[in-house]
């Protein structure tokens, strides 16, 4: 017998069929993952590596770049030798070498053993999953920077993508760890996360994921940003929250070609699945694609449009459209459609010899109404109207009169609409009638 509450059993039904379009979006997708050195020893560590078994479950193309920072820090201590950095890149002699390579070995037999000993629902997956590695990165040396000598701190000279993505065909994760020999032997450490950044432009990968103790950014105004272009990147002294080095690489990332870099917390159980799986999801997108769009509609936008309005049709709150109808009238509508879903529509119906129209038809996802939605698809609305040539706009409606006033709207009478308009109205219904006037006559 289930142990599951109703509630507990809605929400994960809701919950599947949210991300029911995402599973297969993401099927047979390269997704790179940066987890770097702090994310190996956090206590949420054993939870990000079944959700990554989740994702080659589920037919995603895996590749995977570790870190090592914090490790290596500790056995550089332990042997007493002092740690130099260079525009945040360490400075790697000999000696700090042979702490840096068994640093990355333990991490990355640490990660091969996580995967191989799951505990949970996805052991059955692991049982079966294949992560190979390989020399794919020919490296060179740093050089010389700011006067000194970086020695065996070294960056990516070639990525061998041919056979990195032939290993993809028959393996489920291929990991890559931030050591590489140059093409006279001689070995080179790495920066993990120029690593997994270089390695997403050149997969042409669908996304760029990068592990940090924070994903969440804030504008100077404190207000959370879920999304953020490749533009707004370009101001980072206007974002706070996750470390500069790591929204460098998304913005390189972006206009190196990755369609989307996902900023996701290391810290917090399951933080991977909801920001992949979820419309809105937790962490931080950053996409040249836009997010929300907001466009004329189409025919392919009728099914989006009535699963919109057939609940208020049923309250009562719009008058009943048929399909066939919308299909008819679908070039009056606008609509915004977030990651694919359709959130608010609304239409506009011209009276050019009234120089009026009507909007109406005006629906918002109730996830979304108190997200600004309806005022910005109102003033969209609008401003078609007035593109138009029309002098004023007029809503007839019966449940929002007050959210229309505080936007302009003043209530009106039925011989204020035109008199084709007049002859329509449904006096059963009642409607308020309230107008604004865009611009004088």
């Amino acid at each position: 017998m289930s142990k599951w509450t109703p509630p507990d059993q809605q929400r994960f039904v809701g919950f599947m069929r949210e991300a029911s379009p995402y599973l297969r979006a993401h099927r047979d997708q390269t997704f790179v993952v940066y987890l770097g050195g702090e994310a190996i020893d956090a206590a949420s560590f054993p939870q990000i590596v079944q959700d990554l078994a989740l994702l080659c479950g589920i037919g995603v193309k895996l590749v995977l770049v570790h870190g090592a920072r914090p490790q290596v820090e500790a056995r550089l201590r332990s042997a007493g030798i002092p740690t130099r950095l260079v525009r945040d890149l360490r400075v790697t002699d000999s000696a700090s070498l042979l702490e840096v390579r068994q640093a990355v070995t333990n991490v990355r037999y640490a990660l091969e053993s996580q995967f191989a000993h799951m505990t949970g629902p996805p052991q059955a997956e692991a049982e079966d999953l294949r992560i190979v590695g390989g020399n794919f990165i020919t490296a060179q040396p740093v050089g010389v920077i700011d006067g000194v000598d970086l020695e065996f701190t070294g960056e990516t000279r070639k990525l061998d993508v041919a056979s990195l993505r032939g290993q993809l065909k028959h393996a489920d994760i291929v990991l890559i760890s931030p050591l590489a020999h140059s093409p006279t032997g001689e070995l080179f450490s790495l920066n993990a996360l120029d690593l997994a950044t270089e390695t997403a432009m050149a997969l042409g990968a669908s996304k760029l994921v990068l592990y940090t103790p924070q994903a969440e950014v804030q504008d100077a105004q404190g207000v959370v940003r879920r999304q953020l272009t490749p533009h707004e990147l370009r101001e980072p002294a206007a974002l706070n929250g996750p470390p500069a080095t790591i929204l460098a690489s998304a913005l390189k990332a972006s206009e190196g070609g990755v369609e989307r870099v996902h900023l996701v917390a290391s810290a917090a159980d399951g933080a991977l699945l909801l920001e992949l799986f979820t419309r809105d999801g937790v962490g931080t997108l950053i996409s040249s694609v836009p997010f929300d769009q907001l466009r004329p509609a189409t025919i392919g936008d009728v099914g989006g449009i009535l699963g919109l309005i057939e609940p208020l049709e049923a309250e009562g709150v719009l008058v009943k459209r048929s399909r066939e109808k919308l299909e008819r009238e679908i070039d009056r509508f606008q609509v915004m459609v977030r990651d694919g879903a359709t959130v608010a529509c609304g239409a506009v119906y011209p009276y050019r010899a009234d120089g009026m129209a009507e909007l109406a038809c005006i629906a918002v996802d109730p996830d979304y109404r108190r997200s600004g939605y309806g005022a910005v698809l109102l003033d969209a609305l609008e401003r078609s109207a007035e593109l138009a040539g029309l002098r004023e706009v007029f809503v007839l409606t019966t449940q929002t009169t007050h959210w229309f006033q505080e936007r302009g709207y003043v209530r009106s009478g039925i011989e204020d609409l035109p008199m084709a308009r007049q002859a329509l109205y449904n006096y059963q219904r009642n409607s308020v009638v309230l107008v604004k006037v865009l611009r004088p006559a």
